[in-house]
């Protein structure tokens, strides 16, 4: 994982052409209905809750897997990630294939997301990716999650993780490179070199006309390799 620049993706609606809590939340509820709330504790249904600004959403989300066995929420992750893959639009091909030429050149390529460890996993070792970068869910010592977080990873949190591992890898800031497709990603994109829009988010669009970005249309399509 060591080179001169690294790459830093956001997943959802960035790689994978969709969000992905939302689409596991469904999976999850389909063959695990009898384990955990339907809504918060604040009494929003997860549609509901997934309109919130993007902090306080993903907080009210892992509130939902309080009492579930860490292991039964990867191995469902895993299950929802083959289903998935398979799907004539699972990838946005435009980043995907921005990602196989960072790898082409050696560079440290590093997934970013507001997501959770269950779902980017099998993300993680499909593509070859070196380093994952998500919300960490506390658990306790018999591996249980309580519904809180260790490490929530949006918003500015996203930009401070890129930072420290911009350090860790001795990675020039000026040399690497950012993707993402929403405002939340903005402090994330402005934190490297290189920072590139996908799609057409109206505040990231400003910032890419300010800074002379690059502005990739977020086409999906079929993995292919």
């Amino acid at each position: 994982m060591s080179g001169q620049a690294a790459a830093f993706f956001d997943v959802d609606e960035t790689l994978l052409n969709t969000k992905t809590m939302a689409a596991f939340w469904r999976y999850w509820r389909l063959h695990h209905p009898a384990y955990g709330p339907q809504t918060t504790p604040a009494g929003l249904t997860v549609a509901q809750l997934l309109t919130l600004p993007r902090e306080q959403a993903n907080r009210g989300y892992y509130q939902l897997f309080r009492g579930v066995k860490a292991a039964d929420l990867a191995e469902a992750g895993r299950c929802w990630y083959e289903e998935y893959r398979h799907s004539d639009s699972a990838v946005i091909v435009t980043t995907l294939a921005e990602l196989r030429n960072h790898q082409a050149r050696g560079d440290t390529v590093v997934l970013v997301s507001g997501s959770m460890r269950a779902c980017l996993e099998p993300v993680v070792a499909e593509l070859g990716v070196d380093l994952l970068l998500c919300t960490e869910q506390e658990q306790t010592a018999c591996g249980v999650f309580t519904g809180e977080l260790l490490r929530p990873m949006t918003g500015p949190a996203k930009a401070r993780a890129v930072t420290e591992a911009m350090s860790a890898l001795e990675a020039d800031p000026r040399e690497c490179s950012a993707y993402g497709d929403h405002a939340s990603d903005l402090a994330m994109l402005q934190a490297v070199g290189r920072p590139v829009q996908v799609g057409c988010d109206p505040v990231l669009r400003a910032a890419a006309r300010a800074g002379r970005w690059r502005v990739l249309p977020a086409l999906a399509g079929q993995r292919n390799g």
